[in-house]
Parts: C-alpha cells; structure tokens; sequence
C-alpha cells in the first residue's frame, strides 16, 4: 500500500471512531444523565482568582491554561512570550495544588473519563494545558541518559494538552507570526517536532496546533497518529490574519477526527466595525462547512468572566482596543500578513459574560441549528476528543 494510500485509510479509520463515538454510552449518559442542562465544555480559559467563577460559568470541564511567560524580545524586535522550564513548573505545581485544595469545585482531569465523573458530582474537570511546547526545548530524546525528563514531569503533574508553540516558532514548531517582511515564514514542523509528536502519542497528551503556522499544523496532522486540535482560533476565510487559520488546516484537523474551537477575541472574528454574537455564530457555521459538525468547537481565550479591562469599561470597544494598538503596530511594521489596519474592538459585548455558553447556545438555536448538533459544539465534540485520546 502506498503512504498516501495508508495515510487515507487512517484519515477515514480516525473519521469512523468520532462519528461512532458520538453514539456510544459514555457520550450520551453525560450529555443527557442527571440533568436537562447541555454538556458545556470550553476550549481555552484559565483558573480564576475566584473559584465562584468556575460555577457562573456552567461548564461541566475546559482546557486550562496554567502556564506563566517570560517575555523575550525577537530579533525583528517584536516580543514573544515563552513558556520556559522555570516558569512552567511552578506553575503547573501551584495549579494542582489549587485543585487539590479545592475538591468540592474542581476534578483534575487526567482521561477523558473525568469529564462524566465531573458531571455526575457537580464539579468541573480542568484539563491543564501549557501554551507552547518551548517548556521542554532543552529535553533530550536520543542517544543516553534521560529521555523527555521534563516532558515526563510534566505529564506527572497533570498536564494533558500541549500547544506546539505560541505566535513564533520554536526547536519543534513554526509560528504563526514568524515573519520574513513579507508577510509570512509558513515553517514546517521539525524533525525534533516530529518526536515530539511522537512523544505527545505515546504518553496520551493531546497536541494543540493553535498559534502554528499553517505548514506545522498540517505536518502534524499527518504525524499524529491520533486526533489533534486548535483549542482556540479563527477561519482566514472570514478575516486574514495570520493568526487566522486557512480552511486547508481546519481540514486537516478534522480529518484526524479532531476539533476546531473559535474564541472570543473579536478582531480575528470579524472585520465589521461592529462585532456581534451573529458574527460568532458565523465563524462556527464556515468551520461546520469546512470540517463538518464533528470538528467544531467553543473556545473563550479570556477569563472565565471574560476580559477584564473590557468588562471595567463597560464593554467599551473604542476605548478598550486602544490597548491592543502598540502590539499591533510593531507587527503592521513588520508586514505581518492582516496587520495593516488597526482594530476596532476586542470583544463581543453579549458574548463578553460568564454566561455565554448558554447566550451561545441560544444563538444557535435562534440560527436553526438542530440540538444534536448544538450538543456537538457546545461539549459533545470535545468530550470525544478527549475521551479517544486521554486514556
């Protein structure tokens, strides 16, 4: 059989495990058991100083980013925010502790089993996940002594998702925002990328191709031997940005049976003047009819209350976006591909609320989407994911 023959067949064999997840006991007993309340997953947050939040929000789990930066200036003078070694593993540690500490509101989630657990016990599952992969750059994988020694402690500590790299490339990955002055670098996935996905596989830990370029995303789809996903971001084909995702890439992610989740950051959701939750609902709509309903996904980017020097004005986009503009500047400067103009908002006002799970859910509604496939979007389609991959 030919390897482009034998990848197809995997594609297809990946394809048939989702579609009959979906119909299998442990899906339906969680969306449907014990209460009338949709299953609510979320793609992207983080633990709030107040654990209330986590209850607001209604989700039942969400991928949690524990990580912490280090800000290092790029040789074209743009800043990038590392998630170093150090910086990391504190981090991971100071999260788990908080988890442990605080058993009646959060459940660790270790497999995809948590998510039911969580459920059933009126808790939420957070799944730890770090924001690129720079946390084991100096890990060793061949030759003697201790192979993937930090990738193993961290896995030690809970983390279940790793994102390949944060807007610029690393030892493993490219970036979304790697920049040649014109417009783009689309750097491949590495070889040591490649065992790192290798690595991921093997210790069950879900590879996030978020903030990649769009070469790495597809090399790592074919190299995963199991679902992937962008946890959070947006269609190119609605707004081009680099930091948008072309519809080649939220293909491929779904053809390994994996998922797509658009956030909440506005200026990547639409190019109108005025953002709405019709916008939102939009960006779900061309990601269904890329992917189809099995890879779309929610994912918020923000806190769980949303972004808070948005909420502090009011929800004032004029005012709010100002924040943005010295960023965005110094990467129009470098003729990074969307950066040209300058932002007008930030958020969507309806969707910038602890409750927009369910003001998603109603949005969907009011779109004519079936519930089956509102089950989908809203956590069913997560909980797969993480079900066939954290085990």
């Amino acid at each position: 059989m030919t390897t482009s023959a034998c990848n197809q067949s995997r594609r297809q064999l990946l394809k048939g495990i989702a579609a009959a997840s979906l119909l299998c006991p442990l899906y339906s007993s969680s969306v449907l058991a014990q209460s009338n309340k949709r299953l609510y997953i979320d793609g992207l947050s983080f633990l709030p100083d107040n654990l209330d939040d986590v209850r607001a929000s209604k989700l039942d789990a969400y991928i949690c980013d524990i990580s912490d930066i280090e800000a290092i200036t790029q040789p074209d003078g743009t800043t990038n925010y590392k998630r170093s070694y150090k910086a990391c593993i504190a981090s991971i540690k100071e999260a788990q502790q908080r988890v442990i500490d605080n058993p009646d509101i959060l459940l660790q989630g270790l497999s995809g089993r948590d998510i039911a657990s969580a459920r059933a016990e009126q808790r939420t599952a957070v799944y730890f996940q770090i924001q690129g992969a720079d946390c084991v750059e100096d890990d060793n994988f061949s030759g003697e002594g201790q192979q993937w020694q930090r990738l193993n402690e961290f896995h030690q500590h809970g983390l279940r998702v790793l994102q390949l790299t944060h807007h610029y490339g690393n030892r493993f990955a490219g970036g979304a925002l790697d920049n040649d002055g014109n417009q783009g670098l689309n750097k491949p996935l590495t070889d040591d990328g490649k065992q790192l996905i290798s690595a991921l596989n093997q210790r069950n830990i879900l590879i996030d191709v978020s903030h990649s370029s769009p070469q790495t995303a597809l090399d790592t789809a074919k190299a995963s031997q199991v679902p992937i996903v962008q946890s959070h971001g947006a269609v190119r084909s609605i707004v081009n940005n680099a930091r948008c995702s072309p519809d080649e890439v939220i293909r491929a992610i779904a053809d390994t049976g994996g998922v797509f989740g658009v956030f909440m950051m506005s200026f990547w959701l639409t190019n109108d003047p005025v953002p709405t939750i019709d916008d939102y609902v939009r960006q779900l709509d061309r990601v269904a009819r890329i992917g189809g309903v099995n890879a779309v996904a929610i994912a918020n980017d923000y806190p769980l209350r949303g972004q808070e020097n948005l909420l502090a004005l009011d929800n004032n986009n004029e005012e709010g976006v100002k924040q943005y503009h010295e960023w965005w500047q110094s990467l129009a400067a470098k003729n990074v591909l969307g950066f040209e103009n300058l932002p007008q908002h930030v958020v969507i006002p309806e969707l910038n609320h602890i409750d927009r799970m369910s003001r998603i859910d109603d949005a969907l509604a009011k779109a004519r989407y079936k519930s089956s496939d509102r089950d989908r979007f809203l956590g069913g389609n997560w909980q797969r994911v993480l079900n066939q991959v954290l085990i």
